[in-house]
């Protein structure tokens, strides 16, 4: 009797187990969509310890796990200029790059990284540049599935000698990409176009002089080591990127998934901005403490120069999207006007600098 009241248990046990299962699993007779997924950032950068295997996680759940992802961090699959195109071929499945690396492609998402306009937080950014891309769908996404849209920012200067004036800055060479490169030339430095995985190099060679980016690049990209100086400066970057799917993959998963995804996505451009803002502060504190770095800040006359030698950029921008036949000034006023709304909303991390 109690060997037969054993033998129920294990059989009542073993069910439980199957049954909880199906909720983890795919359904009987259906595969395992696997997909790979690309990314620029090295292994230990917050990007891949926090922020996409969130991601990754919430796909795979909603999915009911039906969705399998294997992230390839540091460039192992594409290299960062490589990586729109080489989910548009299908080299990789996923990725995540910046609009900064293609340059002149990205004309209407480029009125997100406008030097001159007043984002104050990655998470303000970020929303600001979804919502343009949700209200325009510009074609320049055309060819792939655009899961989400981030930005970073705002960024300050980090050199080996001390910038405290616009004439300082004057025939420094500074690793810029983007509208960032077109505000350093118009400052007085010269621009050099390079992907973050070489800036740290370039910096320890005296190649650069220098860079605009967040803070977050003096730690999770190791950048205190090789500058002096972190100079506190105007809204000069902001830095938009994609998480976009090859089209061919996504026109292939069940409706049902689509839509979960899609759902993901929606709630994640938030969190993408918050996991970017938590990282600011810190990073320069680390900075000073870690490596004795030393911040400076313009005046307020050098600040308002520096908009003043800004505003040009931005009409220079409408002529340059009205040309592609897009409508520039509607786009530019929304961004504007939608980053005056959110950034009150989710306020500078940096607001204390």
């Amino acid at each position: 009797m109690e060997k037969r009241l054993s033998l129920s248990i294990v059989f009542m046990v073993i069910g439980l187990f199957c049954l909880l299962g199906t909720f983890n699993a795919p359904a009987s007779g259906e595969e395992t969509i696997k997909l790979s997924f690309a990314n620029f950032f090295p292994a230990s950068h917050y990007t891949n310890t926090e922020q996409f295997p969130l991601w990754i996680k919430e796909i795979e759940q909603a999915s009911g796990g039906r969705i399998k992802i294997t992230n390839y961090p540091g460039q192992t699959l594409l290299e960062a200029p490589e990586i729109y195109e080489g989910v548009v071929r299908g080299t990789a499945d996923l990725g995540h790059g910046s609009t900064g690396y293609s340059r002149g492609r990205f004309v209407a998402t480029e009125a997100s990284e406008l030097p001159g306009i007043e984002f104050g937080s990655a998470t303000t950014n970020s929303v600001v540049a979804w919502e343009a891309y949700k209200k325009f769908k510009p074609a320049e996404f055309s060819d792939v599935k655009v899961m989400y849209l981030m930005a970073v920012g705002p960024g300050f200067l980090y050199s080996k000698k001390p910038v405290r004036s616009l004439d300082d800055l004057k025939g420094m060479r500074i690793r810029a990409t983007g509208p960032t490169a077109t505000a350093i030339k118009a400052l007085g430095a010269v621009p050099v176009a390079m992907t973050m995985p070489e800036v740290y190099e370039s910096l320890s060679k005296g190649i650069i002089d220098g860079q605009i980016a967040p803070p977050e690049v003096l730690k999770a990209w190791r950048q205190a080591e090789v500058t002096n100086y972190i100079t506190v400066i105007p809204p000069v970057y902001a830095s938009v990127q994609y998480t976009v799917m090859n089209l061919g993959k996504w026109k292939l998963l069940p409706e049902d998934v689509k839509k979960a995804i899609e759902q993901v996505n929606e709630n994640f451009v938030v969190k993408a901005g918050k996991i970017w803002d938590s990282q600011q502060k810190g990073s320069i504190d680390w900075a000073v403490k870690t490596h004795g770095m030393k911040v400076l800040r313009l005046s307020p006359e050098e600040n308002a120069k520096c908009m003043t030698v800004l505003q040009p950029l931005k009409d220079d921008y409408i002529a340059r999207a009205s040309a592609k036949g897009l409508p520039g000034k509607e786009i530019l006023d929304f961004v504007i006007e939608r980053a005056a709304i959110y950034s009150k909303q989710f306020p500078s991390p940096l607001a204390d600098y």
